[in-house]
This record gives structure tokens, C-alpha cells and sequence, in this order.
């Protein structure tokens, strides 16, 4: 299985932030929608990553 994190921008802050846990894809899919209804949130990018990262 394959598996993804988030990461996104938090307006106020110049780095990208990242979620600290990996889902898989249609998981993230819903987290990324959740995500870009937050308010302050913008660039919200769903990223593959290798097992146990």
C-alpha cells in the first residue's frame, strides 16, 4: 500500500507545515478537503512517501 502525508501553508507562517501521520490515498483525499475549509489554510498538497516515514 501506498501511503501519503499532507503538507500545506499556514497564512502567518513562511514554512510549510506537514501532517504527522501518513494515510492513504483516498484518506488523504478527505483530510486535504477538510483541510482547505480551514480558514488560514492554503496550498494544500497531498504527497506520496515511503513505508515507516
Amino acid at each position: 500500500m501506498e501511503s501519503y502525508r499532507l503538507t500545506w501553508t499556514q497564512n502567518g507562517r513562511g514554512e510549510r507545515q506537514d501532517s504527522a501521520v501518513a494515510y492513504g490515498l483516498s484518506a488523504a483525499e478527505g483530510y486535504k478537503a477538510r483541510k482547505e475549509s480551514e480558514g488560514g489554510v492554503s496550498h494544500v498538497e497531498i504527497v506520496p512517501v515511503k513505508p515507516g516515514q
